[in-house]
């Protein structure tokens, strides 16, 4: 028995109603050749080639200015007659083509964002992610592979388009109008966040998303730490100082070189890292300061402290010695490395635990 073809959501069209883009190149490749010859064919009777091509022109396109010379033999009249019939035709079919084109994507973009806008309002508990710059697009590939239901806010158009070529629902717009956080589903959504590179514009966000859904968990991007007060107070239950946490990997990558290679080196420590986020769990290596509350404590009353928010695993020494799987009534000295795994990001796990 002959093997049957694959079924597809959607016929192949053939034909004169194929693809918008081959029919439109073909008529321009006809309309090309036509008056080509016809050129070639005028300047070969005897006349000069500007007048050839100019005579060819007015012919294709059906203007009637008039003959530039007599066409008064047999060669001359039927090199008239065949660019007339060949070039209309070229005209009517490369102007259909053209219209097919212009229609099918226009009516691709109307019923694209329908059907985007559709499914936009069919989500609930969904995070909605304001920009997509660099962190934007991380973020989005990091939710996508985590499962996680999103939305994109962008005012540039290059940039949402881009959002929507790799598959994502975006929304065309600036994420400071309420309008714009609404079509995006701020009332229905879980989480919100902002990750401009100015801080004014993510301030604003927050306030406007906060007076939206009292409820919505924001979490905001600052480019300077004087930031982070506004944004706590506009309404963002966590501040990302990506700067900041740069340098902190690279102090890690200094100080505690063992320790940081170990939970962030090896391709399976990330993806034991990508678990632990699915699940609401961070892993982050922290260094107890001098004049950090931590030292001197066991890590027994570290963690009673935090109230279950954290689990110390593994102590890297100031000397070197790593200390894995720790005594619960091992202490805490400066200048440790400490390698904790908590609930939620690391600043609202800890809540002031570590600093001075």
């Amino acid at each position: 028995m002959p093997r049957m073809a694959p079924m597809t959501n959607a016929v192949e069209p053939t034909g004169l109603l194929g693809s918008p883009v081959r029919n439109l190149a073909v008529g321009v490749c006809f309309v090309l050749v036509v008056v080509a010859l016809g050129t070639v064919g005028y300047w070969l009777a005897g006349w000069p080639l500007g007048d050839a091509f100019y005579m060819v022109i007015v012919t294709v396109y059906t203007v009637g200015y008039g003959e530039v010379h007599p066409v008064d033999t047999a060669l001359l009249r039927g090199i008239t007659i065949a660019t007339i019939v060949l070039g209309c035709t070229g005209m009517i079919f490369l102007t259909g083509a053209l219209v097919q084109f212009i229609t099918l994507n226009q009516l691709n973009q109307i019923f694209g964002l329908r059907r985007m806008n559709t499914q936009i309002d069919k989500l609930d508990r969904h995070v909605i992610v304001c920009g997509f710059g660099r962190i934007g697009v991380a973020l989005s590939r990091d939710l996508r592979a985590g499962g996680t239901s999103f939305v994109i806010l962008e005012r540039e158009e290059a940039n949402a388009q881009q959002a929507r070529q790799l598959g994502y629902l975006c929304v065309l717009g600036d994420a400071t109008e309420a309008a714009v956080l609404r079509e995006g589903g701020v009332m229905r959504a879980r989480s919100l966040a902002t990750v401009l590179p100015n801080d004014a514009a993510n301030v604003f966000i927050t306030l406007r998303a906060r007076g939206l859904n009292p409820s919505l968990e924001i979490i905001a991007r600052g480019e300077l730490p004087s930031t982070e007060a506004m944004l706590l107070q506009a309404g963002a239950n966590t501040v990302v100082l990506p700067t900041h946490i740069g340098a902190e990997r690279i102090a890690e990558l200094i100080m505690y070189q063992e320790t940081a290679r170990f939970i962030r080196g090896s391709p399976r420590m990330r993806e034991f890292e990508q678990v632990l986020h699915s699940l609401g769990l961070e892993l982050e290596l922290i260094e107890a300061a001098p004049d950090s509350k931590l030292v001197g404590q066991t890590i027994d009353a570290v963690e009673r402290q935090a109230g279950g928010d954290l689990f110390i695993v593994r102590i890297n020494r100031r000397d070197g010695a790593a200390i894995t799987d720790p005594d619960r009534e091992t202490v805490i000295q400066s200048g440790d490395g400490v390698v904790i795994i908590g609930r939620g990001t690391k600043a609202r796990a800890l809540g002031g635990l570590f600093d001075a």
